[in-house]
């Protein structure tokens, strides 16, 4: 109990004092995880302490799937066919590229590395979170087609790579035990799969319907919305589905179904179609609060413990060359210039997803000494993206604005 208040404590002071700390570039995830890691040297506490109970377990998976279903359910389809071939190129390129050099840079890197120790941690590092370069996607100086390529694929990787990492997490124990972990596996995601279509449809078509015809309170959609994904992620585990799958497949489905009323939808102003998220909004925030001060109280585990050379050389290589190479590949052919292919391969910080990622495998293979060094690798990655790329959003998107103005290239500026 103590510690949830501590925890409520810091919750209100970082929203009372959240815009000053931001012009001194401290972001929540900064802040958070320092939350954690004081309350793990206050207690002599680390990961164990945090995660052995029930409740933690509810709050990570909770916090996936919400973020899961809330990044896909703010796609605009109109918006998404505009540059959909830059997102199909990072996409169906870039992303298999990461996670393919990741998988064997650490087959290289980790003396006792299996391909699917490998495979997760390649996988685990592979999404990236917007949210750490708020100060980019917010910035109004970078040209909005060069923000929203950044949101949208950060909005879909998550959901993406996702699968990959259950399936390597379910090949770890198979090893262990001699199972078959990942036809199992294999057999939720196509139930979970096919929950989430079957949910996001009928809640989007459902809901458009109920407000064209004036059935629904307009006040309160957004509560139909924030159940959505509950529906989603506990509906497809009675079935035997997965229910972080069904939760993206479900945000996916109920913005495409939503969107195909008699047209209302597509014409209505950004702050009402935001207005049906804002509920899953300020419920991600919350548990993101949540989630970044328990990888604080994991950070004094695995760093302290765990930390290796050959995970410090991997956390280097994944916010560099393991970014960037195949971003810069992926948008060979595309018109856009060398300046903003270094932009966008430089802003892919690693967050919420690999924490969330990295607490659900420290769950799911609690006792299993071989993954910590791989844990270690995923949290050290994600702690140097939170300084790095919180102390350089603002400065580097003000410059590259500033660049877009001066020599307006033809691709970026295209309404």
């Amino acid at each position: 109990m103590t510690s949830v208040a501590l925890f409520a404590a810091a919750v209100v002071l970082y929203v009372a004092v959240g815009a000053r700390l931001s012009t001194w570039r401290l972001t929540a995830p900064m802040v958070f995880t320092a939350v954690g890691v004081l309350a793990a040297a206050i207690a002599q506490t680390g990961l164990p302490g945090a995660l052995g109970n029930e409740p933690m377990r509810v709050l990570t998976e909770a916090t996936l799937a919400l973020i899961l279903f809330h990044d896909a359910a703010q796609l605009r389809l109109r918006e998404v066919r505009g540059d959909a071939r830059f997102y199909l190129r990072l996409l169906v390129v870039g992303l298999p590229l990461t996670i393919l050099m990741g998988l064997g840079s650490a087959y290289l890197l980790f003396p006792a590395a299996t391909l699917w120790l490998a495979l997760f941690v390649s996988s685990a590092l592979a999404p990236t979170d917007a949210g750490l370069g708020a100060p980019t996607v917010l910035n109004p100086v970078v040209p909005v087609r060069i923000r929203r390529i950044l949101n949208v694929e950060s909005g879909l990787n998550d959901g993406l790579v996702t699968p990959v990492v259950l399936l390597a997490i379910a090949g770890i124990r198979a090893a262990e035990d001699g199972g078959q972990e990942q036809v199992a596996v294999v057999r939720e995601i196509v139930l979970g799969t096919g929950a989430g279509i079957a949910v996001g449809v009928a809640t989007g078509l459902l809901l458009s319907a109920a407000r064209r015809r004036g059935f629904m309170q307009p006040s309160l959609a957004p509560v139909a919305v924030a159940a959505t994904p509950l529906l989603a992620y506990y509906g497809a585990q009675a079935v035997g589905g997965n229910g972080f799958v069904a939760a993206f497949v479900t945000g996916v489905s109920f913005a495409a179904a939503y969107s195909h009323d008699d047209g209302a939808s597509l014409r209505e102003p950004r702050t009402e179609r935001d207005h049906m998220l804002v509920f899953t909004d300020l419920a991600s925030v919350t548990l993101g609060f949540a989630v970044w001060t328990l990888f604080g109280l994991a950070m004094m585990t695995y760093l302290a413990d765990d930390l290796t050379w050959p995970a410090a050389v991997f956390a280097a290589l994944a916010l560099t060359v393991l970014r960037m190479v195949p971003v810069g590949l992926s948008l060979l052919g595309s018109g856009l210039r060398l300046q903003t292919v270094l932009f966008i391969g430089w802003f892919g910080p690693r967050g919420m997803a690999s924490v969330v990622f990295l607490l659900l495998a420290a769950q799911s293979l609690e006792g299993d000494p071989t993954i910590k060094p791989y844990l270690a690798a995923i949290g050290l990655t994600v702690l140097a993206s939170v300084i790095l790329h919180g102390a350089t959003a603002g400065r580097w998107a003000t410059r590259y604005g500033g660049w877009a103005a001066r020599t307006a290239p033809r691709v970026e500026t295209q309404p």
